[in-house]
């Protein structure tokens, strides 16, 4: 591109004519836009006289025009040169990412040079650098399992990334094909469940579980024709384990709280995603710059690079630390307490006469032959001060404080708490996104109307529970003496340090499974066919563990109960 900006070879200013054989030119040439070269834009600005613009405007000091056309062409020149800048910029912009070079991959879209351009991917990279990775940042402050356990959920996150690309560029591929590449896809998200079934004693269980029962959101790709209420039915599924970590940090923690609203908000970003670009399931592309869907491209191994090895060259290792004052110290209580040892085994070593500095016992001093000694107490006076001591610690510490009784909805939790001698406890207006938590109550009936997502019973004595559906698990947590009674239909129903528990069912819920563990006088009572009587049947309590002949376990329950 070449322009040329000719002054005028006469022109009268001021009644001071400008020479002719001195024309001036600007010349503003550009060579290549191709980021790859070296070439760029080249101005130039002529003057066949051997004085500069500077000296020109000297010697016509009196030719006001003249400079004033000087300086409107030096504006024009550089606004040029801003334009053209920008057009090298848009340029490089498309070929060139976090400043190296990126492979652009044909596209669908006239509007964009490559899939990563496209609204989908950059919305999905923005839920990935704003709340997940707030999530992410959390996740290490909790650390331990839960950090390990992020690392895989973030891996599968990126996953799902690498397929948005691929099939942003690619038509929908056969069912044989789709199915082969989703049971790749979905180990993924097995890895992050059976890590949770392999640490289930670890003290961040509940963490790993509300993960665990919330991961399948991004098996949102197989759903169709509406894949955003199946993510919103994962994130739901969580929330009876998100509920226990809250209920067991809230008062200790708060990384733990904000780590659970973190979590969730991930979820709810993922559905609001997924209903904005893939409405009515993965969009594919369906243009004839479309190719063929490759699933050997959905993969991490390029972004994945081994940990650098330290050159040869590199720096010694530190010196070893100075010891301290306390190790100094240890170590010489170490040489103490071997040297007490070498003098008790030198004792020991005398044989017979280790015995000759014990002193005798008189027969007034001696129990089988003083019977005032044997009526006598043989325990000092002041351990009893001290039993009675510790068993007032101990009435104090077991004693509970009372606590005004609560009936709300918090959110999309019903907290029934600290109730006593209440039977007309009904909560009618609820949905599939509230829980319900009752905790501290005594002798109480509770009614719940309508389906709910959980149900958690908690330290509670002698309380009855009615209710209709629920949609996950109703929870039985160190209680005495309760009972609960279904209507409609439940998935489980677990039972955990309680003693005495009766499971009424319906014809409806007989699939139901029953979770127990560390709990006692457990019945389950099934509907006959008229559904007017109950059949008892009880949950057994002892078990029977036998070693086979593959040298394994097994484990039977026995009759008693």
């Amino acid at each position: 591109m070449s322009r040329i900006y000719q002054q005028p070879s006469k022109q009268q200013v001021n009644n001071n004519p400008v020479a002719p054989s001195s024309p001036a030119s600007v010349s503003i040439q550009k060579v290549n836009l191709n980021p790859t070269n070296n070439a760029s834009t080249k101005i130039y600005v002529n003057n066949p006289s051997s004085a500069s613009l500077d000296d020109k405007r000297i010697e016509s000091g009196d030719s006001k025009m003249s400079v004033e056309l000087i300086e409107r062409m030096e504006k024009l020149v550089s606004r040029m040169e801003n334009a053209t800048s920008r057009l090298e910029n848009v340029s490089t912009s498309s070929n060139l990412t976090n400043g190296a070079k990126s492979v652009s991959v044909p596209v669908q879209n006239g509007n964009h040079d490559t899939t990563e351009d496209l609204p989908s991917i950059t919305a999905f990279d923005d839920l990935l650098n704003s709340s997940f990775n707030s999530f992410k940042e959390l996740s290490a402050k909790v650390g331990g399992d839960v950090k390990t356990i992020i690392d895989l959920v973030e891996k599968a996150f990126k996953l799902e990334r690498q397929f948005l690309v691929e099939a942003a560029r690619s038509t929908q591929p056969s069912q044989d094909a789709w199915m082969k590449f989703l049971q790749q896809y979905s180990k993924n998200i097995e890895e992050v469940q059976s890590f949770r079934e392999k640490n289930r004693t670890s003290q961040f269980f509940n963490h790993l579980s509300a993960i665990s029962e919330s991961i399948g959101a991004l098996g949102w790709i197989a759903v169709t024709p509406a894949p955003s209420p199946y993510v919103k039915e994962m994130s739901d599924a969580a929330q009876f384990y998100t509920n226990r970590v809250l209920k067991d940090y809230k008062e200790k923690d708060a990384n733990h709280v904000q780590w659970v609203k973190q979590w969730l908000q991930v979820l709810n970003d993922l559905q609001a995603y997924v209903k904005q670009h893939h409405t009515t399931g993965v969009s594919w592309n369906s243009t004839k710059k479309s190719g063929q869907f490759d699933a050997s491209k959905v993969t991490l191994s390029s972004s994945s690079s081994p940990a650098p090895v330290p050159s040869a060259g590199g720096p010694p290792p530190p010196p070893p630390p100075v010891m301290s004052l306390d190790d100094l110290l240890a170590d010489n209580s170490k040489a103490s307490q071997g040297a007490k040892t070498d003098a008790l085994f030198a004792e020991l070593s005398k044989g017979s006469d280790i015995t000759k500095n014990l002193k005798k016992v008189s027969d007034d001093q001696k129990t089988h032959k003083n019977p005032n000694l044997r009526a006598g107490s043989t325990v000092p006076s002041g351990t009893n001060s001290l039993t009675t001591s510790s068993s007032s610690l101990q009435s104090k510490s077991t004693s509970t404080i009372q606590k005004p009784p609560v009936f709300e909805l918090e959110d999309k939790k019903w907290k029934v708490e600290y109730q006593t001698n209440r039977y007309d406890l009904v909560i009618s207006e609820t949905d599939l996104k509230q829980t319900v938590y009752i905790y501290q109550c005594k002798e109480c009936t509770i009614t719940v109307k309508g389906k709910i997502n959980s149900i958690i019973i908690d330290s509670c004595t002698r309380v009855g529970l009615l209710f209709d559906d629920v949609l996950s698990t109703v929870e039985f947590i160190n209680s005495k003496n309760v009972q609960m009674q279904v209507l409609g239909r439940v998935p489980t129903v677990t039972i955990e340090k309680t003693d005495g528990c009766q499971v009424y069912l319906s014809k409806k819920s007989l699939e139901t499974e029953i979770v127990t563990s560390k709990s006692s006088s457990m019945n389950i009572l099934i509907p006959n066919e008229n559904d007017d009587e109950f059949t008892e049947h009880p949950v057994p309590e002892q078990f029977k563990t036998k070693i086979n002949d593959s040298r394994k376990l097994t484990t039977t329950s026995t009759e008693s109960v």
